[in-house]
């Protein structure tokens, strides 16, 4: 027997009912009607419920909203029954398109990070050359991948940088209850052939990349020397540990370096430790000049 779980959601007319494995590949669904529901034959055997209104098909659950003529007390057991029922009776949850892409295995696993807030999802295969972060799902327009991931009510962050993922989580979960759902979504999702990131923000990040380029040139040489070390010392280090730094000024007169954190540096509580011991420490003897403090902007 497929075993099915009942849980509840923020909105007391929508039931979740969960699933051991995914069972749908890296889409979501949303069916109002029997009509809208014809690549879903489970959907559709729902809509005969008459308290069924909508029916939203994502990753390993089935989440239900209900009219208000019945409570779910009273039918939710019977639901997950059926649906149960269907599955074991070999039921077609969603139909397949066959012409889509064939599945490219890849490898994912977990890796800690300083920050235990964040954990760095490595993939057997390059992402991206532009490291991008997101805040939340507003931010997501570039990448269809962190999207789906702000759906998870745990995730607070996302960094993709190379081969990685780091996301950074609320506290209201721990790592170990969610790690692996996580790392099965991001395979599943990868492999199925979904976009990380959309090739048109490539081609803007490139662009960009120029521009700097140019800043570069026009930026005074204390400046370009600093950018060098971090680029070439200390990017390498941070970027091992899920997160990344960029240059943001330097200021000739009280001599402050601030920089930006990103991905599983950004609020890590041994990020400032960091910056002080390490990054601080390495310009001012790279530089000769024991003046130099740093700041993160963002830390």
């Amino acid at each position: 027997m497929n075993k099915v779980t009942i849980k509840e959601t923020q909105n007391p007319t929508i039931l979740k009912f969960e699933f051991q494995d995914f069972i749908t590949e890296n889409e979501s669904f949303e069916f109002k009607n029997i009509d809208e529901a014809k690549t879903s034959p489970l959907a559709q055997q729902l809509f005969y419920l008459p308290f069924v209104k909508t029916i939203y098909i994502s990753g390993n659950f089935i989440a239900i909203e209900k009219y208000n003529i019945v409570e779910w007390e009273d039918v939710k057991e019977a639901v997950a029954e059926q649906m149960e029922k269907f599955v074991t009776e070999g039921g077609t949850i969603i139909t397949i398109d066959e012409n889509k892409t064939k599945k490219q295995p890849v490898t994912v696993y977990g890796e800690t990070t300083p920050n235990p807030s964040a954990l760095k999802f490595v993939v057997s295969r390059m992402l991206t050359k532009n490291a991008i972060e997101f805040k939340n799902i507003d931010q997501t327009a570039a990448s269809p991948l962190a999207k789906e991931l702000f759906k998870f009510p745990y995730v607070k962050e996302i960094f993709i940088d190379e081969n990685y993922i780091s996301v950074t989580k609320y506290e209201i979960n721990e790592w170990q209850e969610i790690t692996l759902e996580l790392r099965s979504f991001i395979k599943q999702y990868i492999e199925n052939g979904g976009t990380v990131l959309d090739e048109n923000y490539v081609a803007t990040a490139t662009a960009e990349e120029t521009i700097k380029a140019k800043e570069f040139d026009n930026l005074d040489v204390t400046s370009q020397q600093i950018i060098n070390i971090l680029e070439e010392y200390v990017k390498p280090a941070v970027q091992a540990d899920g997160g990344n730094i960029a240059f943001d000024s330097y200021n000739e007169n009280d001599k402050t370096v601030k920089v930006i954190l990103q991905g599983a540096c950004s609020g890590c509580p041994s990020s400032t430790f960091t910056l002080k011991s390490g990054i601080e420490n390495m310009l001012k003897s790279m530089l000769n000049d024991e003046s130099i403090r740093v700041e993160a902007i963002n830390a």
